[in-house]
């Protein structure tokens, strides 16, 4: 009987370690709710990502939050207590992504953000955020608006950690090179309508708006703007960049301008452009899968984001194994160690002080011709 129970110890012994010797990689991305489509191709990106990294299977754990930062971390306890995860990739949006920041510190968790996010340096440790930074991505306007003569400009954002963050950079950048903000409003992603604010942005007369949205409800201002017999020129941020933008939109949302990440526009990209080759293959297996001109600047970054921890988890593995806090310390150590990685978005080179790790290389101006994207050489 002894000898009995000590085999069947030893092998729930082996048992357990084969459990642990997968890693599992927790995802929680907005598949429903206002960001549904950022979140559906960051879903269909995880479907193609790889199996195994050498004879190391992966297992990814997928949730949806809903577009909601409480769920979002109801998922991420759930991800990293019961699925045992190494790694969180998440969330679709600032406030969902930002809400994971404490779960991430609190359980060692290395977190992938699929939302531009620059927390404070005490809050970095464990989190990576692949997505051009707001910083990125409003320097480009401001140095196209600059550079095309524009000298006073409108700004219409979210009203929440997004918005704010790029309003944050962009006032003093437009500051800087002369131009003029003559209105700022701000707008709920739930609203359906936001004729008071378009009202007094169009009162002012600026030369250009910017309007600060992500997904489908970036359309909304628009298309309001439009309708209000809006003349000047309308730039939008690269939360735009997606399909469902120029659906909802339609030729209301012709000619606007929006720095994005350069895989949106692969086949335009010169031969030189260190990221073409990383982005035509992924467009073509997202294309393949979904259908033409089904890609997503969301998906990219996702597709970014398993490149970064494919990269990381290879020196991790020599290190210790999957389901340890040891392995999770090591694959938080290799993301910070990435360099000249190229990505869908960039060229990846992390540092303990940058954890984004991309430049300007990182995103190109496109305008809206024809429902479709253009790029601005």
């Amino acid at each position: 009987m002894k000898l009995v129970t000590t085999l069947a110890g030893i092998a729930l012994g082996f048992a357990v370690t084969a459990a642990q010797a997968e890693i599992v990689v927790g995802v929680t991305i907005s598949t429903t709710g206002p960001a549904a489509s950022l979140g559906i191709p960051e879903k269909n990106t995880i479907a193609l990502m790889p199996a195994a990294i050498g004879n190391e299977k992966i297992r990814y754990v997928v949730m949806d939050d809903g577009s909601d930062p409480s769920m979002a971390v109801k998922n991420a306890r759930k991800l990293t207590a019961e699925d045992k995860a190494d790694l969180i990739i998440g969330s679709s949006t600032v406030p969902t992504s930002l809400a994971l920041i404490e779960v991430a510190i609190e359980t060692r968790t290395p977190m992938l953000a699929l939302a531009p996010l620059a927390p404070p340096a005490e809050k970095r440790a464990w989190v990576f955020a692949p997505p051009q930074t707001n910083l990125l991505m409003a320097s480009a306007v401001i140095e196209h608006m600059a550079a095309t003569g524009i000298k006073s400009m409108g700004f219409i954002g979210y009203n929440d950690a997004f918005g704010e963050g790029f309003w944050r950079e962009v006032e003093p950048l437009a500051q800087k090179a002369g131009i003029k903000v003559l209105a700022s409003e701000r707008y709920n992603r739930t609203d359906t309508s936001v004729t008071g604010q378009v009202l007094k942005l169009v009162s002012a007369n600026p030369e250009a708006i910017l309007i600060v949205g992500s997904g489908t409800p970036a359309a909304l201002p628009q298309i309001t703007l439009m309708e209000r017999g809006y003349k000047g020129r309308i730039y939008q941020s690269h939360g735009a960049a997606n399909r469902d933008f120029l659906r909802v939109g339609g030729k209301n949302v012709e000619g606007a301008l929006i720095p994005v990440g350069p895989m949106l526009v692969a086949e335009q990209l010169p031969d030189s452009h260190p990221s073409k080759k990383v982005a035509l293959d992924y467009v073509k297996a997202y294309e393949s899968a979904h259908g033409v001109d089904s890609r997503s600047t969301f998906g990219g970054h996702t597709w970014d984001a398993g490149l970064l921890f494919q990269r990381a988890a290879q020196d991790a593995l020599k290190k210790a194994k999957p389901g340890t806090p040891e392995f999770r310390q090591a694959l938080r150590d290799g993301l910070e160690n990435v360099k000249n990685l190229a990505a869908t978005h960039g060229v990846f080179s992390m540092s303990a002080a940058d954890h984004t790790g991309l430049d300007v290389n990182s995103r190109v101006m496109v305008r809206v011709e024809g429902g479709n994207w253009k790029l601005v050489k």
